[in-house]
């Protein structure tokens, strides 16, 4: 197989991860608004916005500090019990609470004994979904848009300015949790062998590093080295790397255009799969405004550089949005949740 083979399946890998999280929170909005998950009182009032921006630089604060004071098992344990708390919101959707404790506790305790890239990606998957459902019957098209204009303002500045987010990257890939995503190129890649061993010249398994920040607001595919830069073709590479965040952030707005938008003309409609996946034309544009971002974003990525992703993911999703709510007949004040 060669290398550019190699690298479009592992793209592939990540446009079918993204896609899974958004029809993953799509199929949840109904058991979400039946269980009565919104976490927020008035998912219209923009100051939510504001307050999950700030906890999410608190979050990041305490990562540095307990980084910088060896606590990562701190960090990872509170992440693999969200993680499981996160997939029985899940499974508690279709299953009886009880019952769906067990496929949550199983995934809690994949990731706790064999972190392989697969067991991260399916782990990463039914959080991000979750994450994107609850936050998306939660936020208004108003607070949802505030929220990822924020967070990819945020992103660039972590990424390009400050460099923080490249620092946090570093400590949440040797913690072996699903913040970060693995996509990779070849069937020998070990996700859980990644830096066990001190490098040999010319491999590339220990090469490529997130620059994810630790919680929801994501970043971007990465390269290695301080300043994003590696010295190895992307095209040689064993595996490439994609925050959650960078999954779940666009995913909100497109939940947030269904949730909200159900009496736009032409309606919501019963799509895809049996089960109805809620879905109406402001959020498919949503969804292929998402994708077109991120094949933007992996493009630059593949020509050897670190980038934020949510700049590119975000404006496409709600770019996307904008045009199917406007085509649908929906005024830019009321599509703007104004």
């Amino acid at each position: 197989m060669n290398d550019r083979t190699r690298v479009l399946g592992a793209v592939g890998l990540v446009v079918a991860i993204f896609l899974l999280v958004q029809l993953g929170a799509l199929s949840l909005v109904q058991p979400f608004e039946a269980q009565d998950r919104q976490v927020v009182e008035n998912p219209n009032d923009p100051t939510n916005s504001i307050a999950y921006v700030g906890a999410i630089l608190v979050a990041t604060a305490l990562m540095l500090l307990a980084f910088r004071y060896d606590l990562q098992w701190l960090i990872r344990g509170f992440i693999i019990l969200t993680s499981g708390m996160l997939s029985w919101y899940v499974f508690a959707a279709f299953l009886s609470p009880l019952v769906a404790a067990v496929p949550a506790a199983l995934i809690a305790v994949g990731l706790l004994v064999y972190p392989e890239w697969w067991v991260i990606d399916a782990s990463g998957v039914v959080m991000g979904a979750a994450a994107a459902g609850l936050f998306g019957i939660s936020f208004g098209l108003f607070p949802a848009i505030v929220l990822l204009t924020v967070l990819a303002v945020y992103d660039a500045i972590s990424v390009y300015g400050t460099e923080h987010m490249l620092t946090l990257a570093e400590g949440v890939m040797d913690m072996k949790v699903p913040v970060v995503l693995v996509a990779p190129t070849t069937l020998s890649f070990s996700f859980r062998e990644l830096g066990s061993e001190p490098d040999e010249p010319g491999d590339g398994a220990d090469t490529p590093a997130s620059d994810d920040g630790p919680s929801d607001d994501g970043d971007a595919l990465a390269t290695d080295g301080e300043d994003g830069v590696t010295d190895q073709s992307p095209m040689d590479r064993d595996a490439f790397f994609i925050g959650l965040g960078d999954a779940v952030m666009p995913s909100i707005i497109v939940v947030s255009a269904v949730h909200f938008h159900t009496a736009v003309p032409g309606g919501t409609v019963d799509a895809l799969v049996s089960n109805p996946i809620l879905l109406n034309l402001p959020g498919l544009t949503a969804m292929v405004g998402t994708i077109a971002g991120l094949l933007v974003l992996m493009s630059m990525v593949l020509k050897g550089r670190a980038h934020a992703g949510l700049p590119l993911l975000n404006g496409g999703a709600i770019g996307g949005y904008l045009v199917g709510a406007l085509a649908s007949g929906v005024p830019l004040m009321a599509a703007l949740g104004l």
